[in-house]
């Protein structure tokens, strides 16, 4: 692993832990050359998910354009990073039994996810996915989500 302050090629391991609900592993890292610490994060890997798009083209499924739209729609909302990332691997596994997804199913998937977090995150979110236009299109749109609620 390079290291981040002096790009020299080797670096130890000083602590490993699981996270992200087991699916991910955090290691602490410290530079054999300048003593620099860092941290980097194991995953598995899913670039086999392939997401189709409403036009019906096919591009690979990217966690972090999908983590940086959901932490967008949960800017200065009481959610830590961590929950938001377990979210994600948990919407991960369910999406990982298919080799290709919609991505209108991966945006119902989150709105869902972000309405049992934080309605304000999950307005948000919804808001943008569902490209309301207007005060009145937002209006029936919410009414339409909260009825489904019922």
């Amino acid at each position: 692993m390079k290291c981040p302050s002096c790009s020299h090629e080797n670096s130890k391991v000083i602590d490993s832990r699981v996270t992200d609900g087991g699916v991910a592993i955090r290691r602490r890292r410290e530079c054999e050359k300048c003593e620099f610490r860092f941290t980097t994060f194991e995953r598995m890997q899913t670039t086999n998910l392939m997401i189709e798009k409403k036009d019906g083209l096919m591009e690979p499924y990217d966690r972090e354009k999908l983590e940086k739209g959901i932490l967008t729609a949960c800017g200065k909302r009481p959610i830590s990073i961590e929950k938001i990332r377990e979210k994600i691997s948990e919407l991960e596994e369910k999406w990982g039994k298919e080799k290709i997804v919609r991505s209108g199913k991966i945006g119902e998937d989150v709105i869902e996810m972000l309405r049992d977090i934080d309605e304000v995150a999950f307005i948000r979110f919804a808001s943008v996915y569902r490209q309301f236009q207007d005060m009145e299109t937002f209006k029936t749109e919410l009414e339409k989500i909260f009825k489904q609620e019922k």
